[in-house]
């Protein structure tokens, strides 16, 4: 493990961005569910850690006009106990039940989760599915940038090193639509994903797709959407045909991997099968 020289706990945003501009060997850390492991295994390079856990700023969820507003430091716990994302988020609601442990969901923040670009990281395909954009600050400003552009790659983002990720944002869901996440995993507790999948589909008044997206988790070098799939369901309505059509696509967007946890010819194959029921069981919600 590679020596952490000085850690510094900023007492406001304004001052944790001033010591990540200043110091470009610092890494910030709230829950470090990640970063602690990374530090262990000699991941990362940095001789300081910026301690951003404290700061209330960058906590909370609320709703703000037609969006709903997470704090980047906000903990996967505080997810599972919103009623506000169960409502508005369902996709993000059931993925922060499917998240690890009580104990490690009480440390994990949503902020970590996504900068971490983990392609198994279980908040990525709720919230791609729900067509979310994340905030990055430095102290040359704010910059709000898509979470579909946001990921580069395996452990990789558009983040720069003086950049904090301090909220996500999402519309909230119009009428007549519905979402959901679920995650394979070789076991219940404190598994990674061996596959994910999130949908959210919105019906226009004549009962017609109005709007569809699919994001799939460790299928990928990165959490990716099924743009393919979803285009096969938009201005159509669900029908077991066309949710068969819609998972045969999805399956076909997949560039899985074989590593400890399962082949790559699962993964496809699976990708099919959770997406078919996923958007089976959005149909029978929304009818």
């Amino acid at each position: 493990m590679e020596r952490i020289a000085d850690a510094l706990s900023p007492a406001s945003l304004e001052e944790a961005l001033t010591m990540l501009a200043s110091r470009r060997d610092a890494i910030p850390i709230a829950g470090g569910t990640n970063v602690v492991v990374a530090l262990r295994e000699g991941v990362h390079w940095g001789k300081a850690l910026v301690d951003v856990s404290r700061l209330a700023e960058l906590r909370g969820v609320g709703r703000q006009g037609d969006e709903i507003v997470v704090g980047g430091g906000t903990t996967l716990a505080a997810i599972l106990e919103s009623d506000l994302i169960a409502a508005e988020g369902r996709p993000l609601h059931q993925a922060a039940r499917a998240f690890a442990n009580p104990l490690v969901r009480n440390r994990a923040t949503v902020a970590g989760n996504l900068v971490d670009a983990s392609p198994a990281a279980d908040t990525a395909p709720a919230l791609l599915a729900l067509g979310a954009d994340v905030a990055l600050a430095s102290v040359h400003g704010e910059r709000w940038v898509p979470l579909n552009e946001f990921f580069r790659g395996p452990n990789q983002t558009v983040r720069r090193p003086d950049e904090l990720l301090i909220a996500v944002r999402w519309p909230v869901p119009p009428p007549r639509s519905a979402g959901a996440f679920h995650k394979l995993a070789l076991r219940k507790g404190t598994a990674c994903s061996v596959l994910s999948v999130a949908v959210m589909i919105q019906l226009d008044g004549h009962g017609v797709v109005a709007q569809a997206r699919i994001a799939l988790g460790a299928a990928a070098p990165q959490p990716i959407r099924a743009r393919a799939a979803e285009e096969a369901l938009v201005d159509g309505r669900l029908t077991p045909t066309t949710i068969g059509v819609a998972a045969g696509l999805a399956s076909q967007a997949a560039q899985p991997i074989d590593d400890v946890r399962s082949t790559g010819d699962y993964r496809r194959r699976m990708v099919a099968v959770v997406t078919r029921r996923l958007l089976a069981q959005v149909m029978d919600e929304l009818e």
